[in-house]
């Protein structure tokens, strides 16, 4: 029996017919994924970047996690095991780097910072990478801003965490001291584990911004509420999802200061 083309795809023929394509493009893409990853050529997201080109400064850093084979082996691209013969010549001229291919920059929520007259970022653990590149311009200039006033929350579970930016925080703690603006950055630094509690005399200006325990976020609003009556507040989060709720039902709530909140949420992967 002879079935005509056109009446197998009137039947049951066209269905076929999509699956067939669909799978051959899933299978396409699996092979050349593949081919990607075994010779090497890897596209790969790097996790978040750091520090931004500004106006003074033409550089940015990327901050790099190591989880899997992928990330282990460009790690020990660019920092291979040292050798007696390599100690000799500088660091930059000791081995060869690899070529990067770098797409973006990409927008973000964090961008709106500088938009309001008076912000708040609160970032839990990790989460306070996509904040970074608002402190480091800041540190680069921040009277050209709208921004008149930032309040800065970060909660981690252990001290040791705060170290990753403690230096660009301590930096513009004394930026600001100098220039006589100590309340345009407003800091706070919980920590909910209390072992090994010691700062370092380095650090020394922030021990006074450090809290034992959880932010009590309502008593946080209202008194920034009462400080800022009848303006709007951006609030910026970027951390576990049962802060970002917290600070989203807060945000919404109404306050008798008049002052408006307005949430908006930082994606972290």
């Amino acid at each position: 029996m002879v079935v005509s083309l056109r009446s197998w795809l009137a039947n049951e023929g066209g269905k076929h017919f999509v699956l067939m394509l669909w799978l051959g493009a899933n299978t396409w893409l699996f092979l050349k994924t593949f081919l990607l990853y075994f010779t090497g050529q890897q596209y790969h997201y790097l996790y978040k970047m750091l520090g931004c080109p500004t106006e003074n400064k033409e550089t940015f850093g990327i901050h790099l996690r190591v989880v899997g084979d992928w990330t282990e082996r460009f790690t020990q691209l660019l920092l291979p095991e040292p050798r007696m013969d390599m100690e000799i010549l500088p660091m930059v001229q000791q081995r060869r780097y690899p070529k990067l291919y770098i797409d973006g920059p990409f927008g973000s929520p964090s961008e709106e910072v500088f938009n309001y007259d008076v912000s708040v970022c609160v970032a839990g653990g990790i989460g306070v990478t996509p904040f970074a590149c608002v402190l480091h311009a800041l540190l680069d200039g921040w009277t050209g801003f709208r921004l008149q006033r930032l309040y800065f929350v970060w909660v981690c579970r252990e001290l040791q965490s705060f170290y990753w930016f403690a230096e660009l925080l301590c930096a513009l703690h004394h930026k600001l001291w100098q220039e006589n603006r100590p309340d345009y950055f407003n800091l706070k630094l919980y920590v909910s584990q209390t072992d090994n509690m010691q700062v370092g005399e380095k650090y020394r200006p922030l021990t006074s911004r450090l809290q034992v325990g959880r932010p009590r976020w309502k008593l946080l609003f209202d008194e920034i509420g009462k400080t800022n009556k009848h303006k709007r507040v951006g609030v910026f989060c970027c951390g576990p999802k049962g802060i970002s709720r917290t600070l989203h039902k807060l945000c919404n709530s109404s306050r008798s200061s008049g002052t408006t909140f307005e949430f908006n949420k930082e994606s972290f992967s």
